[in-house]
């Protein structure tokens, strides 16, 4: 897939990867399409953040989601996997994303307390805790209805219990993070799974992210395939 006169006229590729609920399902698919860590990525008491990989043109680095689109969208990073609720929220104009992955499947959603059953017909603003703020004030504008956002990056479902905010706008996968903490989803806001993100300028002058997008990209379409046939 590269060759060592495009590692020395182009330098390292960094490939970002995000900690947490997708990077289990992305390890298969990243490896169909090329991209294997090295030994030490898969050791649970290594605390490193960059690591290498089969290629010798290229390193993984492993951080938060969030961090991800902004490595790439800024060119620190040339490609990358994240969900979509990420490119969503971020919108960044040198991001692109090629390649739905169809993995990492959950959905972003509003919720309130169970027990929560006065209505909002006439409301005109309301507090919500999220770690989604542009997503978020974009939903409740569509309703006419100005959103005031806490900024949390966890435990969001105790903030209607303990008064921070009324509803949330989390991630919800199958739901009982939800019911366990009392809440139920009312609406919801955006259905998510994994993509192919690369640089476009990187695209544009670096051959190797043209063919690891091709890689990825024909990978899919064969599962794709592959489940239209079972």
């Amino acid at each position: 897939m590269t060759t060592d006169r495009s590692q020395d006229a182009f330098g390292p590729l960094t490939f970002a990867v995000p900690k947490g609920r997708i990077l289990d399902e992305a390890l298969p698919v990243m490896a169909r399409a090329g991209v294997v860590p090295e030994d030490g990525f898969h050791d649970k008491s290594n605390r490193s953040l960059s690591f290498g990989t089969t290629r010798e043109d290229m390193r993984l680095i492993r951080v938060r989601a969030f961090d991800v689109a902004t490595f790439v969208a800024h060119g620190a990073a040339q490609v990358g996997i994240v969900g979509s609720d990420v490119i969503e929220e971020f919108d960044y104009a040198d991001l692109y994303a090629p390649v739905d992955l169809d993995i990492g499947h959950c959905r972003l959603s509003v919720a309130r307390r169970a027990d929560d059953t006065s209505e909002d017909t006439t409301a005109s603003h309301v507090r919500v805790a999220t770690k989604y703020p542009s997503l978020t004030r974009r939903h409740f504008e569509q309703r006419g209805i100005q959103a005031e956002c806490v900024k949390l990056n966890g435990a969001m479902e105790l903030a209607p219990s303990l008064g921070l905010a009324r509803q949330i706008v989390d991630l919800v996968s199958t739901g009982t993070t939800l019911k366990q903490n009392g809440l139920v989803e009312t609406s919801r806001i955006l259905d998510i799974s994994a993509r192919l993100i690369v640089n476009r300028a990187a695209l544009k002058t670096d051959p190797r992210v043209a063919a690891l997008v091709s890689a990825f990209r024909e990978d899919a379409e064969a599962r794709e395939r592959s489940k239209d046939a079972a």
